[in-house]
């Protein structure tokens, strides 16, 4: 049998802050440039992400900038520690990429990072990576999330031509959270307040009277929403899985590292009660 060739070694993408921008109470803006972004391109998905990464505390790497080496000669807890945001544009022609951040005070890596971050400060990253672009040929599109699903939603909607029939749908904490997307999609924006992260956005599509056609569906944001959701899509309204972009962003009470950890076999799991016939263990999250 043939040997598999060596896996080429992934390099990391280099950029400077250029600019940030708060643009509401918890979401913080930051545009990254520089030369770093020459090889770099992010125009084919909406959903496309990056993996920034962040030194480890106390952690001096050599330069370049080379994960490989470290993960090599470093130990394993001073390898940088990673965090997946979504694209929120990527601007060819000045080579600028803007990355939105949720930001809870000093809660959380990345959020803080954002928060303090000034113009000329560098950060390396890996990517993009992505799936999921609108499918043009279907009747009506349904776009569904929290705040980590903002920048994906906002951007998908910005892609779709004018005109096209869509029902968006996007949880956020209060009104002050909410953005101007440039789209002539009516986005219906949720107010959590109190409730359950996703509550609100299960009882928006579970009472959406559903257009005929064929419907091209994205659905991210906490892990326990989108399963229900996923159980109401594909169960209930049988909407094939090849019509279907929808995964758990994050996971309440997980940090990126132990949710990023545990996610295939949460899928996994999800899969087998939802369309293998198992029943749910003990008190797992409703199915």
């Amino acid at each position: 049998m043939a040997e598999r060739p060596a896996r080429k070694p992934r390099k990391p993408h280099s950029a400077q802050v250029v600019r940030t921008q708060r643009l509401s109470p918890h979401m913080q803006r930051v545009v990254l440039g520089g030369d770093g972004l020459t090889a770099f391109a992010a125009d084919t998905c909406t959903d496309h992400y990056v993996k920034l990464l962040f030194p480890a505390p106390g952690a001096v790497y050599p330069e370049p900038f080379d994960v490989e080496r470290i993960r090599a000669e470093f130990p394993r807890e001073q390898w940088p520690v990673t965090r997946t945001y979504t694209v929120r544009a990527w601007d060819a022609e000045h080579r600028e990429l803007t990355l939105d951040f949720v930001v809870h005070g000093d809660e959380g890596l990345a959020g803080p990072w954002a928060a303090r971050v000034q113009p000329g400060e560098t950060i390396h990253f890996m990517g993009p990576g992505g799936a999921y672009a609108p499918d043009t040929d279907a009747d009506w599109h349904l776009l569904v999330g929290d705040e980590s699903a903002l920048p994906a939603i906002a951007r998908s909607l910005e892609a779709l031509p004018e005109g096209t029939r869509a029902h968006a749908f996007i949880e956020v904490e209060g009104p002050a959270e909410e953005q101007k997307i440039d789209s002539d999609v009516e986005v219906v924006w949720l107010h959590r307040g109190d409730r359950p992260v996703g509550e609100l956005l299960v009882e928006a599509v579970a009472a959406l009277e559903f257009p005929a056609g064929r419907v091209h569906a994205f659905v991210h944001g906490e892990a326990t929403f989108v399963k229900e959701l996923r159980r109401l899509l594909r169960v209930e309204r049988d909407i094939p899985r090849e019509d279907l972009s929808i995964s758990g962003y994050w996971r309440l009470g997980h940090n990126e590292d132990g949710w990023q950890a545990s996610k295939r076999e949460w899928n996994a799991r999800v899969e087998r009660e939802q369309e293998g016939g198992a029943q749910p263990e003990g008190n797992a999250p409703a199915a």
